[in-house]
């Protein structure tokens, strides 16, 4: 009877004046040896306002929506994100991303990538608060935008 048993998740919220009654309950679970807590604080997570990347789960939500990038398009965007304001060459992408050395063709293929990248992240976000910049003849460049200035 064991293998029949079916999960269940619990989600509480509660405010600073509840405390005592977060220590009682944990304290209750803590009886059972059973008892499973997971620490979603410990999820490696990026967030840009407007943009979260959840790089254990390997999704991408843009304004709460999730958005489905192919691996490639995931591993350029993370690439971008992890190195905010910098910009990285055409051939750093496509060696990153394609875990193979540039030949020629990179500014294409990594064109094209971000390409699809950006119509599915600003179809979700029209008015988003970050873009993918290009810099002619250089590369590509993940930029915040500050809007509230």
């Amino acid at each position: 009877m064991g293998g029949d048993s079916i999960g269940r998740i619990i989600i509480i919220e509660l405010s600073d004046q509840d405390s005592s009654v977060f220590d009682d309950i944990l304290s209750f679970l803590n009886q059972h040896s059973d008892w499973q807590q997971y620490d979603l604080s410990k999820e490696p997570i990026l967030s840009f306002p407007g943009l979260e990347i959840n790089f254990a789960r390997h999704r991408i939500y843009c304004n709460h929506q999730e958005v489905e990038l192919t691996t490639k398009e995931f591993n350029i965007l993370c690439l971008l994100a992890v190195n905010k304001g910098r910009v990285l060459t055409h051939s750093q992408i496509y060696e990153k991303a394609w875990d193979n050395e540039a030949i020629g063709n990179e500014r294409k293929a990594v064109g094209y990538h971000i390409w699809n990248i950006r119509k599915k992240l600003y179809a979700a976000a029209p008015e988003h608060k970050f873009a993918i910049e290009s810099v002619r003849e250089v590369g590509y460049r993940f930029e915040v935008n500050n809007m509230d200035t």
